[in-house]
């Protein structure tokens, strides 16, 4: 039986890993649970699951937590989550499931790492900000990151086995999210209630907004480049809108190895859950024969600046990275609480990159201080 420390609980990753779970109650435990506000939720997998610990992102939340569970642990803040990430210290058959949405998911991974649990990661902005300092810690403590995301679960199947030396290029899939068939000039006036509607997958707010955007297909850049050690201009994008080839791996002899399943969730949060074996799963066969043509075609640049500004910050380095998530993080929260337009979202992000002052070797303390600057600035400068 394996146990398992999950962040992110009620979010969407979050409710899916429980939904595996929950179909094979033979060969997990829960121990740690954590939310960021949701207190209904939260309170069904209390009764649900009786975790050691549960960490809530709001203080008040907490406290309301605290009293109605007597008998629970409930912490709270970044304290708490990395309490609910590094519980049981000693525990060698313990599997940290990260599926928090934004900054707060790096130091509960740090802090994870460095008493050698193994990481299932969903939480792209750990790898984007301080994939860096994440990978040389984890090769350090001998620790194991499974990939959540879709992306790179389907590489990361496809590289099983190979030499990497042998490796050409990576590409990445797109589906091109909601507003794929508008024109830069019909983005002007899109709301976000439409940025939600995405063609393919049912997601989180913020992730949603990001595939709209293409900075999410950036941010995959970045993380392939730190989980698999490839130079950026060694990963490729490509729009895929039947969202069935999850990504491909071409070889120097000219072979491309893709991963092609249903866009499902739950097939790669499968895979990282009982990797090195596969496991029966929920997600329907892929028929073939039914889907018809797949069809793909290159991302440009101009349509998606967002794409173009994840490889400037890969290529650059050093704060870059966490300046252009925070930055985003900013401006897609600003948008989705209807206080700045769709393409005012690029223009924040590229209005930080440019006031970079950089660092070429960020510590921990260095990437917390430059989010928290860029997001205040954001703040001063569009809600003034």
């Amino acid at each position: 039986m394996k146990n398992i420390y999950l962040l992110g609980a009620t979010g969407s990753i979050g409710r899916q890993v429980l939904e595996i779970i929950d179909r094979n109650p033979d060969d997990f435990c829960i121990v740690t649970l954590s939310a960021n506000s949701d207190l209904d939720g939260m309170s069904t997998l209390i009764e649900k699951y009786r975790p050691e610990y549960v960490a809530m992102g709001q203080p008040d939340a907490a406290k309301i937590l605290s009293n109605r569970y007597p008998q629970t642990e409930i912490g709270s803040d970044t304290a708490g989550l990395v309490k609910a990430a590094t519980f049981n210290p000693l525990d060698q058959n313990g599997l940290l499931v990260n599926a928090l949405v934004g900054m707060c998911g790096l130091v509960p991974t740090i802090k994870a790492i460095e008493i050698g649990r193994s990481i299932a990661l969903a939480n792209k902005e750990t790898l984007v900000i301080g994939g860096d300092l994440i990978m040389p810690l984890a090769r350090k403590h001998h620790v194991t990151i499974y990939p959540i995301d879709s992306e790179h679960s389907a590489l990361w199947q496809c590289l099983k086995g190979e030499d990497m030396n042998t490796v050409k290029r990576l590409i990445i899939t797109a589906s091109g999210g909601a507003f794929r068939d508008l024109s830069r000039e019909q983005l002007t006036t899109v709301t976000a209630e439409a940025a939600l509607k995405h063609p393919s997958w049912s997601m989180g707010a913020k992730i949603t907004i990001d595939c709209a955007t293409m900075m999410n297909k950036g941010f995959e850049v970045i993380e392939a480049h730190h989980l698999f050690g490839i130079s950026g201009s060694k990963i490729q994008t490509l729009l895929h809108k039947e969202s069935y080839v999850h990504s491909l791996v071409e070889f120097i002899d000219g072979s491309i190895i893709a991963q092609i399943a249903e866009h499902d969730m739950r097939l790669p949060i499968s895979y990282a859950l009982y990797y090195p074996f596969r496991k029966a799963n929920p997600v329907p066969p892929l028929n073939l024969a039914k889907t018809g043509k797949l069809t793909f075609e290159p991302l440009d640049f101009h349509r998606y600046p967002c794409l173009a500004y994840a490889y400037e910050a890969l290529e650059k380095g050093g704060l870059y990275p966490c300046v252009l998530n925070a930055a985003n993080e900013m401006a897609v929260q600003l948008f989705l609480e209807h206080k700045v337009s769709f393409l005012e979202i690029e223009t924040i992000i590229r209005g930080q990159m440019d006031q970079v002052t950089n660092i070429a070797n960020p510590t921990v303390d260095d990437l917390l201080i430059t989010d928290a600057t860029v997001k205040e600035a954001i703040l001063i400068t569009t809600l003034k």
